[in-house]
């Protein structure tokens, strides 16, 4: 049976993260054959070990499936009403229908689908905020979303951010609920929350157990139901959005693309539009999950093409592909996300450094959140510093940077991005590294980021929590109740009082029941100053940092505390001042490392013990007055690592 346009289904998971994504994934790939059950494991579409460590999905990962079935489909599911005579609207308006041309109409309660084989184009999508990016270049590949809550858990807060994301797609939405097996489930409570929130009968939430395989067929017999099929043309010109991509080092980059109109096969002529790279296409194919060549990819379809491009900036995420020689409208591609958390990388072993530079461009190509550029400091040398979308997104970034290329890093503790407004000429500066922060005298005003915040909790936790959340200089603005017990609190607070160890307090706070998302909000004014670190009188660049003023004290207090365990002692006493604006907040002193210069001595007169001991004394005022300290780049590692 061939498959036409109008037989495929274009759709993704989504949800918040722990609820079975990974886990439905795979019983999908089961029932639909995809996978043969010797080769069968857990998580198989997480295919880094990173995330099988973890238990996460961090990169989206497409799949095609095949399903044959003869289901009879209610019109009351079609998403159009009998005379509607408008067609449905290009792909490039973000906009999805059913192609109203090859549906014909009927008085009556069903129509009828012919016997027909499905293929099943599945996107697998983080559900941790950090990897947002991740699930909105996914939702813009596809037609439909399934939405999995965890009955256990209910309705979360990445739950609501991700669905946001989908409607604003004009997604059909499949509501499902996970781990009804559960002792523990709350089954019929999550199935009435969702009704709410989507506004539907409860009869259309359809309940699963993805771990014992219960009820998943109906899942896949709502996707061939309620999802519509691509709208794109074959016979138009090409256009291909590329979702994501990755580089190998025999056949360059590798474009994850979404076929929109037109086909494309091996041996033609290609060109990218933002970048205006010509290249052959050196191979077409999909993902079964693993690369599996095919002999052309046409509109409406999910695939892969070998570019064979050796830039990777030649084939960016959001790009439109098309025929040489042409050139049709580009598609309306991805926003750039803005990095919000920012940390410096730093090999080791200085000979890395290009090492580190083409990992970093490589993991770019994979990752389009990414943002990096080169810096260098006293002690560390050359490195890089990167913009995440939070900590999670740097710990994910520095492992995969150890594990993929061997390198062994620094890593700063993370910090945010200020806005900076200087006096004359007055202009608007974005500050992430102190050494960026102009002078005081030079700063008319300086700004901070700040979020909205999205916590989900049950209601018993929400004094404990409120007073958790007093301690972010933040604002409460409301409180929803979802249901009796659990209620959805709006605050909105400073981002760097949150990026640390906010959600650790969170979980400890609510015994592990409260999820939280957060978005960028803006930036408000806030009184930053530039705490320094003084070294026997001298100013540690690599050691300053950004802080606002309340925090001061106590940032540069713990500061100089670690610093004076991990300093070695010299011959001389060395101090160790935090200063703000000229102005010493805390001090430590390490002592001098002193030779015992009296233990020749036995007997008579004490004198002679104070004048060797004045004599050791003189000399150390002298060295102390010209002596330099020469910091390890030992201590630069255990100060500034994360």
């Amino acid at each position: 049976m061939s498959i036409t346009s109008q037989n495929i289904r274009n759709f993704c998971i989504i949800s918040h993260i722990d609820a079975g994504k990974s886990t439905l994934a795979d019983r999908l790939l089961e029932l639909t054959g995809t996978v043969e059950k010797r080769k069968m494991r857990a998580q198989f579409l997480d295919m880094m070990d990173l995330e099988r460590e973890k238990g996460i999905t961090i990169k989206l990962q497409p799949v095609r499936m095949e399903y044959e079935t003869d289901l009879r489909v209610a019109l009351s599911d079609m998403p159009f009403a009998k005379g509607h005579a408008s067609r449905p609207r290009p792909f490039a308006e973000g906009k999805r229908s059913w192609s109203l041309d090859t549906r014909p109409y009927c008085d009556s309660q069903w129509q009828p689908l012919r016997h027909a084989l499905y293929t099943l184009n599945l996107i697998d999508t983080p559900g941790h905020v950090d990897f947002s990016y991740e699930v909105s270049r996914s939702l813009a590949a596809v037609e439909g979303a399934v939405l999995l809550v965890d009955a256990s858990q209910g309705v979360q807060a990445q739950t609501l951010a991700n669905l946001h994301l989908a409607q604003e797609q004009n997604l059909a939405i499949i509501p499902v609920v996970n781990k009804i097996d559960l002792a523990q489930a709350r089954t019929e409570e999550t199935v009435k929350e969702i009704s709410q929130l989507l506004d539907i009968n409860q009869d259309e939430v359809i309940r699963i157990s993805a771990k014992k395989g219960t009820n998943i067929e109906k899942v896949l017999e709502a996707v061939v139901r309620k999802i519509p099929s691509p709208s794109g043309q074959s016979d138009s010109p090409l256009r291909a959005l590329i979702f994501d991509s990755k580089y190998d080092s025999y056949q360059g980059v590798i474009a994850y693309i979404r076929v929109v109109d037109g086909r494309i096969r091996k041996g033609e002529q290609i060109i990218t539009l933002a970048s205006n790279a010509s290249t052959e296409v050196k191979e077409v194919g999909v993902f079964k999950p693993q690369l599996t060549k095919a002999d052309l990819l046409q509109a409406g379809q999910i695939g892969y093409l070998v570019t064979g491009l050796k830039e990777v900036i030649q084939c960016r995420v959001g790009d439109t592909i098309t025929n040489e020689g042409k050139s049709p409208k580009p598609l309306p591609g991805y926003h750039e996300p803005k990095p919000m958390v920012f940390a410096s990388f730093y090999p080791t072993d200085a000979d890395d450094y290009d090492l580190l530079k083409d990992g970093l461009a490589k993991l770019k190509l994979n990752d389009a959140s990414l943002q990096y550029e080169p810096e260098s400091t006293q002690g560390l040398g050359r490195g890089f510093r990167g913009g995440f979308l939070g900590t999670l997104h740097l710990e994910i970034v520095s492992e995969r940077l150890k594990r993929e290329y061997g390198l062994n890093l620094v890593i700063s503790s993370p910090t945010v991005s200020y806005q900076v407004i200087t006096k004359s000429p007055e202009k608007e500066l974005a500050v992430s590294s102190p050494a960026d922060l102009p002078e005081v005298n030079k700063i008319k005003e300086t700004k901070e980021p700040w979020l909205d915040l999205e916590i989900i909790t049950p209601s018993q936790y929400l004094g404990r929590l409120m007073e958790l959340l007093n301690q972010t200089r933040g604002q409460y603005q409301e409180s929803q109740y979802l249901t009796p017990e659990r209620v959805l609190i709006k605050y909105q607070a400073p981002l760097n009082e949150i990026i640390i160890d906010f959600y650790d307090k969170l979980k400890n706070t609510t015994a592990g029941y409260a999820s939280m998302s957060y978005q960028l909000k803006d930036y408000q004014p806030a009184d930053l100053v530039k705490l320094d670190i003084l070294v026997a009188g001298q100013k540690v660049e690599a050691f300053s940092r950004i802080v606002h003023r309340d925090k001061a004290y106590q940032e540069g207090k713990a500061l100089v505390k670690k610093l004076k365990e991990v300093m070695p002692a010299q011959l001389f006493a060395v101090s160790l001042q935090a200063v703000v604006a000229g102005r010493i907040i805390a001090r430590e002193n390490i002592k001098a490392w002193r030779k015992d210069v009296t233990g020749y001595l036995y007997g008579g007169d004490y004198s002679r013990k104070r004048k060797l001991l004045e004599k050791q004394k003189r000399g150390k005022k002298k060295m102390k007055q010209f002596g330099q300290v020469n910091i390890p780049e030992e201590v630069f590692l255990k100060v500034l690592r994360k």
